[in-house]
């Protein structure tokens, strides 16, 4: 087992063909796009935020969806559809209700560890993708949600972090230009924020000076496996081309469900759209009236990063509507108004808007390891915390491959002892 094909160009593939390709593997990345990091990983909200682990598995979560379902402008909107793969999502989610507290307290501890991985790799390869390591800020804004953070930080410090309790009059000096009414808020010094797109563009570049192969442009529609080899088929400039490599991870976001049910694996990855707006702060005036410590607004459900002098994101949301990829005015609007309410001295005349597909599975932990197959692996899931685990599932899934190298070379190297006559 030595050539290993990553199907995936996001932060997961690129992460994941990095990791094997320092392991010694032969890497083949394919990626349906002309360059790396072009769908969900474009333009999240840029946090890396082991802070926000807390998974969505909780009452409180169902029944503010259920309150929200009438209004187009809600944090979660969920569109009902004649859809076997939503209702049986939805009902794995609501499974999971009990491991609560043990997933959150899980990821929090893959998001520590993810940082080191993010931050050496990206100072090896001099990767500059405007990282502020300035803390994150999640701010509240009535006492039953403050309480409920509270009790999230418990978890969070059984996961090995610690985030503190600040007061409005705090969080004004953490962050002066933020404007608002709030009742409390947490802050996590060793949070950071940077560009997802610039990090994960970078590090694919690097792929080459490690000798990993590329394949852009090409989408990979067939794939079966005999245990010993996989073999595959992708579309490149209107040809259908075979390849066949010894072993696969799949890193592919929202398209991981179909390729894994090819290869005999059930991997219920569901859509859910997000959306962003880059705030161009093309004037002295707004660039001083942004914030430099990153945010995360409980009430809206909103994020922000601080991308540079000149950028300002803000991300958020989720709707549940398949793999529909519509931008629509009416879910952007109310990213534009919260800046206007709670920064106004940002210009908000010239922006783009954003929307991706968040992979995510019922448990709201990524699918990191093993398929059925000896030679099939899984690197995908990641929902919203791509970004801030990434680094660590890549390390996992390329170990789990190492394993199987390991497993492998041991049982092809028995031997069937001769007998010799007497």
């Amino acid at each position: 087992m030595k050539h290993i094909a990553v199907i995936g160009g996001g932060i997961t593939g690129v992460t994941t063909a990095y990791a094997l390709a320092q392991q010694g593997f032969s890497v083949t990345l394919f990626e349906r796009h002309r360059y790396a990091g072009m769908e969900t990983s474009y333009a999240n909200g840029g946090q890396l935020s082991a802070s926000n682990a807390e998974v969505w598995n909780h009452w409180s979560t169902l029944v503010k969806g259920m309150k929200w379902m009438l209004r187009r402008d809600a944090p979660l909107l969920f569109h009902p559809k004649a859809s076997w793969h939503q209702w049986s999502w939805l009902a794995e989610f609501v499974a999971q209700l009990p491991h609560y507290e043990a997933n959150t307290i899980y990821t929090a501890q893959l998001a520590i560890a993810a940082r080191e991985y993010l931050f050496s790799w990206a100072q090896q390869e001099a990767i500059d993708f405007d990282l502020k390591r300035e803390g994150i800020l999640h701010i509240y804004r009535d006492q039953a949600s403050y309480k409920h953070a509270a009790k999230v930080s418990d978890l969070l410090k059984r996961g090995g972090l610690e985030r503190r309790a600040v007061t409005p009059q705090d969080m004004r000096q953490i962050e002066p230009t933020l404007h608002g009414s709030f009742y409390g808020g947490f802050f996590t010094e060793s949070d950071s924020t940077g560009d997802i797109h610039k990090f994960t563009f970078g590090l694919s570049q690097a792929l080459q000076r490690l000798g990993v192969t590329t394949v852009y442009d090409s989408e990979v529609t067939r794939i079966n496996t005999t245990g010993e080899r996989v073999h595959m088929v992708y579309e490149k400039a209107s040809e259908s081309v075979q390849y066949t490599a010894d072993a696969v991870v799949i890193c592919c976001g929202t398209s991981s469900r179909e390729l894994a049910a090819q290869l005999g694996d059930r991997v219920n990855v569901y859509p859910v759209k997000g959306y962003s707006i880059t705030v161009h702060l093309d004037d002295v005036h707004s660039q001083a009236g942004a914030p430099q410590v990153s945010l995360l607004d409980d009430a809206t459900k909103l994020v922000t990063s601080r991308l540079g002098l000149d950028r300002f994101r803000v991300a958020g949301t989720a709707e549940f509507n398949g793999f529909n990829k519509d931008i629509r005015a009416d879910r952007i609007q109310p990213l534009v108004d919260w800046v206007a309410q709670c920064f106004p001295g940002i210009s908000t005349r010239q922006y783009t808007p954003w929307a991706g597909l968040r992979p995510m599975m019922p448990n709201m932990l990524p699918k990191v390891g093993p398929g059925k197959a000896p030679n099939v692996f899984y690197n995908t899931g990641h929902g919203h915390l791509g970004w801030t685990l990434s680094a660590a599932t890549a390390v996992s899934v390329a170990n789990a491959v190492v394993t199987a190298r390991q497993a492998w070379e041991r049982q092809s190297q028995v031997t069937v002892p001769i007998k010799t006559a007497a």
